[in-house]
């Protein structure tokens, strides 16, 4: 309620006093957490008419203001907060005094404010974007336009994998996946340098962006009927594409989760599965794997090396618990305070051995077997946590016992119970 008000009073103040109304903005801005509360000193010291601007914040007047503004908001379909418009088109580029006056000069189609001419002209920035014409997602053009509109100065070059120049780049700076999309130095002098910052990485000359990049060009396609890698196998017959959604076969009653051990998402759905496994009398093969990276060969997830770790121990009971689900027993127990380092504590009186699960945690057998299982989720492309399959082909999201059981459902006709309902999402609290 407090923000409504702050934007009525603020509505009200543009209508009264157009000529002031921001530097009472400006004003209020500097506590906005005591916004509305100090709009009348603000007011009084903006010399704005205060009077005016109370009776209509106060009446049907500054509801009016403020419908209207909402039907503005949403013929032009703003829902990021701020969306700006200069000169009647979207601005996408950086958020700086020097960027906004830029984008407002260009704007003026002729007789520019004399500020115009005295601007200074925008940093340089080569962009380097290697990228490859097979690949679908990597979207080249996209990421040209979003860095010419964070970076005016921006002069970007365009380089496939399959040109000399581009293969020539991707082996030199030893890159992995595409796009990449490659600053000059120059990038640190520009405008725009505090916000991508804190996503480059320093790749030999460059400075790297961290842009999600999934596609390795040095793999097969799994779907464009050509072999890709020269072994004489072509699409869903190469190696390369066994954990490629496309390539899956559907298995009846299957179902497996993708999760990181120490994502409270992920935690629930686990802690979920009980109800959904007895809710199936154990008719369906269920199947727990993780998410994550690998990089310099070894195992990382989101959440640090106690999550590698926490994900090693619960695959090595895995592998030695599978029958019957024991595992869940470890699972379960530690899901009651994941990030505690006291895992023994879940094991022994429940038939799990410590010493089992230390000497496979210890001996670099949970490791690789962590980084088998890592490949999974990478060849699927899969990152969040939870994240599910029916059938061992259907992707679907959920951390509630209703909605796993649904999904299962859905594509496996002749399961027990799917007409009972099971534990739900939790309601939601509040309206945000």
């Amino acid at each position: 309620q407090s923000e409504v008000d702050g934007n009525k009073v603020q509505l009200c103040a543009a209508k009264h006093n157009p000529g002031k109304y921001f530097e009472m903005i400006l004003c209020m801005n500097k506590n906005m957490r005591a916004i509305p509360g100090n709009w009348q000193d603000c007011a009084q010291q903006q010399g704005l008419d205060v009077a005016k601007i109370k009776t209509c914040f106060e009446g049907v007047g500054g509801d009016n203001l403020l419908r209207a503004s909402f039907v503005k908001a949403l013929k032009r379909r703003a829902r990021g907060s701020p969306t700006l418009y200069i000169g009647g088109k979207p601005y996408r580029g950086p958020r700086s005094e020097m960027a906004f006056t830029r984008a407002i000069c260009e704007a003026f189609p002729k007789d520019k404010p004399k500020l115009c001419a005295e601007l200074p002209e925008p940093v340089k920035v080569p962009v380097t974007i290697v990228t490859d014409k097979r690949c679908k997602e990597c979207r080249a053009q996209f990421w040209e336009g979003r860095m010419k509109s964070m970076f005016p100065g921006a002069v970007v070059t365009i380089l496939d994998y399959a040109d000399p120049e581009g293969k020539k780049l991707y082996g030199e700076l030893n890159l992995k996946l595409l796009p990449a999309i490659l600053f000059g130095k120059e990038v640190e002098k520009a405008d725009n340098y505090a916000r991508v910052r804190r996503f480059l990485t320093p790749v030999g000359d460059y400075l790297s962006f961290r842009s999600g990049a999934k596609f390795d060009p040095t793999k097969e396609v799994c779907d464009n009927g050509i072999d890709d890698t020269g072994n004489g196998k072509i699409d869903c017959d190469d190696p390369d594409c066994k954990n490629n959604m496309i390539c899956r076969k559907e298995i009846a009653n299957k179902l497996d989760v993708f999760v990181m051990s120490q994502c409270p998402y992920g935690v629930r759905a686990l802690d979920a599965m009980k109800e959904v496994l007895d809710n199936f009398e154990s008719k369906i093969d269920f199947d727990v794997h993780f998410v994550g990276n690998i990089q310099g060969g070894k195992p990382t997830s989101m959440h640090g090396q106690p999550e590698v770790d926490e994900n090693i121990r619960e695959i090595c009971a895995i592998k030695y618990y599978s029958k019957k689900y024991k595992y869940m027993d470890y699972i379960l127990c530690r899901n009651k305070n994941i990030r505690s380092a006291d895992w023994q504590a879940c094991t022994g009186d429940n038939g799990i051995s410590t010493a089992k699960i230390e000497k496979c945690f210890s001996s670099g057998e949970g490791e690789k077997l962590l980084l088998e299982d890592l490949e999974i989720a990478l060849g699927l492309g899969f990152g969040a946590s939870p994240t599910w399959l029916a059938s061992n082909k259907f992707k679907f999201s959920g951390a509630d016992a209703e909605t796993i059981k649904k999904k299962m459902c859905q594509h496996n006709k002749g399961l027990p119970n799917c007409d009972k309902k099971l534990s739900g999402p939790p309601p939601r609290k509040g309206g945000g």
